[in-house]
């Protein structure tokens, strides 16, 4: 949630630097954005508004502050949290006096209390944002230099929080982490600051990353310390594998759909893994003391569903929460118990706080992540990279195909069954290379076009395909703003099947299994009081009024199950005249609880 992007180097027309980089950050969901730049005379401009940083087009919008010469440069797009969605509301923040500028995301859980207290000692306050309390607190202490004060603002705070502050007086950066993301991009004798990879990709891949309770100072090199003891850190460069082609739409009209076709690619590599540590980790789950998986929203639907092919495969029982959920089982976390953590970002607020838990009670920590270097990722024991490359678009798709592909191949190591599992693997990755293809999409436009204007459907599915119809649903909500409840199958006569009138629409998620007539007759059920039945499965049945086939693959059935239903959810976004990579109200990763 939110996005920042700072600049310290030589390039001087960096007001368009800064905007261009929150255009790729614009993913993380956002009402308003600014920038702040350190002229080089002296003095800082502020520029900010409520709006899509997308349409600004800088050399003709706004062409004072496209030519405006400066070297130190600070931007950021906005969710709201602490006031309204509103120009004054919009990062930068600034003093009155404007000495200073602050980006921040997080949210700061003591900041009416700092802000009283600044009230008494006169400072004037021009907006609703606990964000305006940092920079008045770092003003508050200027005399004792830019450095020295916003360590001892920094110390103030309670909550979780990322900052980058600048100040009218110094030709520095600095930058402090707590809970939200920051990663440093060093380039030729220039620095980047940004809360994702994406923003600075197409300038550098060698990055350091910012953990918590650690300041990063930036003038001709950037130094590194503790924010509690003020030691110094030395921090190792990393290399990032992801190429800024990969971070682009190319010829697709939006990420989500790029993301999704994508996936004929990204399942092979999520299981090119390898061999010796899958085995590793299969044997550390086998020792364990009770594993969990934990997840947040899709990935939470990944680790149930891979609770059933625990069960199925290796005959292991796993126990699942969500991780905003986690806490509240805490009591049963013991030494050697073992939290498997799923996550895109690697940053998910929620899951973090699960890991810390677990941590304190001497559990260990595998991650199954997509970005690499990722605090999720440093933080744990294990870690298993599902290689997806970049997801922008905000409704994941590669990423949970990728993540269900890991935790399927886990399943069939820990039954000691590793090579069929990855047989069976590169064989349904196979198969959707097959099934992606125009025709396959028209198919499914067919079926987006007559049902584009209903405003509730619902999906069922069974055994494993019950969590992948949880998942549907949430596609489908997401970005279409359709009214879309996943079930069990078997539950539908317990309350649900109230709410069937005639047309409605119903997904039926079927596969060729021992679940397959029971979850034909959940489907006869519905129609019998007037549904519109839409199959997705290997076999074309009676029942079906639309059918979308997908490959018979057996256990792996969850993961092409769910990608006609991404396609479905894009074509109903874009026919409904929404975007479907930035669906309102949702933000990619979630770093605020």
């Amino acid at each position: 949630m939110c996005g920042i992007f700072a600049y310290k180097g030589p390039q001087t027309n960096t007001a368009e630097l800064i905007i261009n980089g929150l255009k790729k950050l614009e993913y993380r969901g956002y009402d308003s954005w600014g920038v702040a730049l350190k002229l080089l005379e002296n003095g800082i401009v502020v520029e900010k508004n409520v709006g899509k940083i997308s349409e600004v087009n800088l050399k003709k919008d706004n062409p004072k502050l496209y030519k405006t010469k400066a070297n130190i440069a600070i931007g950021h797009t906005r969710w709201a949290t602490h006031g309204g969605v509103t120009k004054a509301n919009a990062h930068p923040h600034c003093t009155e006096y404007k000495s200073l500028a602050i980006v921040h995301n997080g949210i700061i859980e003591n900041f009416e209390e700092l802000k009283k207290e600044l009230i008494k000692k006169k400072h004037k306050f021009s907006s609703q944002t606990d964000t305006e309390t940092i920079a008045h607190l770092i003003e508050d202490n200027l005399k004792l230099g830019f450095e020295k004060a916003f360590i001892k603002a920094i110390k103030k705070l309670e909550g979780r929080y990322a900052i980058v502050a600048i100040s009218e007086a110094e030709n520095k950066l600095i930058a402090a982490r707590k809970g939200s993301p920051l990663i440093i991009g060093a380039g030729k004798d220039e620095f980047f600051v940004a809360s994702d990879i994406p923003a600075f990709l197409n300038k550098t891949r060698d990055v350091m990353f910012l953990d918590d309770d650690q300041i990063v100072v930036i003038n001709d090199k950037a130094r590194f310390f503790d924010t509690r003891t003020g030691k110094k850190i030395n921090k190792r460069l990393v290399k990032i594998n992801w190429n800024a082609e990969s971070a682009e739409k190319g010829d697709f009209p939006h990420f989500m759909i790029k993301e999704i076709t994508e996936q004929k690619d990204t399942i092979a590599r999520a299981i090119n893994q390898d061999t010796e540590e899958i085995k590793k980790i299969a044997n550390a789950i086998k020792k364990a003391y009770g594993t969990y998986l934990v997840g947040c929203g899709t990935a939470g639907k990944v680790c149930h569903a891979a609770s059933y092919l625990f069960s199925r495969v290796a005959h292991r029982h796993v126990n699942v929460t969500f991780g905003s959920e986690f806490p509240s089982y805490k009591d049963f976390i013991k030494k050697g118990s073992l939290i498997i953590s799923v996550s895109q970002s690697g940053e998910t607020a929620d899951s973090l706080e699960a890991i810390e838990v677990a941590k304190k009670r001497g559990a260990k920590v595998l991650s199954i992540v997509n970005v690499e270097g990722s605090t999720m990722d440093r933080i744990s024991d294990y870690s298993i990279h599902v290689k997806a490359g970049p997801e922008k678009a905000v409704a994941s798709t590669k990423a949970t195909t990728s993540q269900m592909a890991i935790l399927t191949l886990l399943a069939y190591a820990v039954a000691g069954k590793l090579e069929e599992g990855r047989k069976l693997l590169i064989e349904t990755a196979s198969k959707i290379n097959d099934m992606l293809n125009p025709r396959y999409e028209q198919h499914i436009l067919k079926l987006a076009k007559k049902i584009k204007d209903f405003e509730s459907m619902y999906v069922i599915g069974k055994a494993s395909n019950y969590p992948m119809a949880l998942e549907a649903a949430i596609k489908l909500q997401e970005v279409s703003y359709i009214h879309a409840e996943g079930f069990a199958g078997g539950e539908l006569k317990h309350g649900p099947i109230a709410l069937i009138s005639k047309g409605t629409p119903c997904i039926v998620l079927a596969s060729n299994d021992e679940t397959y007539k029971e979850i034909l007759s959940n489907a006869m059920e519905i129609k019998s009081r007037g549904g519109y039945i839409i199959g997705v499965g290997p076999k074309n049945e009676k029942i079906y009024d639309f059918w979308i086939k997908v490959p018979d693959v057996g256990n792996t059935s969850p993961i092409v199950n769910i990608i006609p239903i991404q396609i479905l959810a894009y074509q109903l976004a874009v026919l409904r005249k929404n975007n479907p990579d930035m669906p309102r109200n949702l933000a990619k990763s979630v770093t605020v609880k």
